[in-house]
């Protein structure tokens, strides 16, 4: 899985008052939670572009002055009217210990149903998995090379090494509608 960096400075104070005072310097406060200790720490808000401005997952090294922390998105909390990013969690992970994402979807491949004129529909942007650090992948691959007029591809179609899928496993991922333009499948094919 896709690594980032990330830096920031250890908060003195803890409170509302001290986390209004660092939005308006230009900061966002945020917390690393599930390790021994919780760490406060603000960053940059410019920081957060790589991170939440793409459909991607990342892993992120954390750098809190100093002392590195691998860690992984876990919350965002944003202002209902302007957008602006009011706090973020970041949960520490354990390399001995799994891991509970989700993953973007990366569909492949030309699918026949979609070529005789019927319409891919895609359900799912990302599927939440589980698995060992190691073992994330950066998206899983879904090909539709076999997809015809009709037919779907679900969650528990797809296989993965080391990678336990906690989505429903009857949800529809993708499937092929018909459409009113559906040329007609000559007999015998």
């Amino acid at each position: 899985m896709k690594t980032v960096s990330l830096s920031g400075s250890l908060r003195e104070n803890v409170g509302k008052k001290d986390a209004k005072a660092q939005r308006v310097a230009g900061k966002v406060p945020c917390v690393i939670y599930g390790g021994k200790d919780q760490i406060h720490f603000t960053t940059d808000v410019v920081n957060f572009k790589p991170i939440l401005y793409t459909p991607a997952t990342f892993l992120i090294n954390v750098n809190v002055d100093g002392k590195e922390y691998l860690t992984v998105l876990q919350d965002l909390q944003s202002h209902p009217v302007t957008d602006n990013i009011l706090h973020v969690d970041f949960m520490e992970l354990d390399p001995k210990k799994p891991v509970i994402i989700s993953v973007p979807i990366r569909v492949s491949g030309t699918s026949p149903g979609v070529l005789r004129g019927g319409k891919l529909i895609k359900k799912f942007r990302k599927l939440k998995v589980k698995a060992l650090i190691q073992h994330l992948p950066d998206e899983i691959e879904v090909t539709i090379n076999n997809l015809d007029l009709n037919q779907s591809i679900k969650v528990s179609d797809i296989k993965l090494d080391n990678v336990e899928f906690l989505d429903i496993k009857s949800a529809i991922i993708l499937s092929v509608q018909s459409t009113r333009n559906v040329e007609p499948v000559a007999p015998g094919k």
